[in-house]
């Protein structure tokens, strides 16, 4: 198997990893959360389009959706945890694991979503594939 395609199988299970978290909360209570549950649901399901598209060798531009949907989350992360979210707060790592898995899986996704950037273009020339 081909480095490229390792990274994304890497990508997509570390997607289905912050998918499960996500869908598993929801079931379990943060549906009922304003605002916040509902972001849970379209997370998962965001997260498991793009998965489907990129295992079906999609374009570059999957990769990098999902490193910032990724992002995002983390983002939401770190407010329900400071300041609150939509008035949502949390505090430390509960629940666990969800929260120690999701935050894990979102790096990775961003670590190796955004590394699709750094892969040369096929189809053209090496003379074309970086400026010199």
């Amino acid at each position: 198997m081909k480095g490229p395609r390792l990274i994304d199988l890497g990508l997509v299970a570390a997607m289905a990893a912050s998918a499960i978290a996500h869908a598993r909360l929801y079931l379990h209570g943060y549906r009922f959360i304003p605002v916040v549950g509902p972001g849970f649901l379209v997370l998962t399901a965001v997260l498991g389009a793009l998965a489907i598209l990129i295992l079906a060798g999609g374009p570059a531009w999957t990769r990098v959706v999902a490193a910032m949907v990724s992002a995002g989350a983390l983002v939401a992360f770190v407010l329900s945890r400071t300041i609150g979210f939509f008035g949502f707060a949390e505090h430390g790592w509960e629940p666990q694991p969800y929260a120690v898995v999701s935050v894990v899986a979102e790096v990775v996704v961003m670590a190796l979503g955004f590394m699709t950037l750094r892969r040369p273009v096929r189809g053209l020339s090496p003379s074309l594939r970086s400026p010199r």
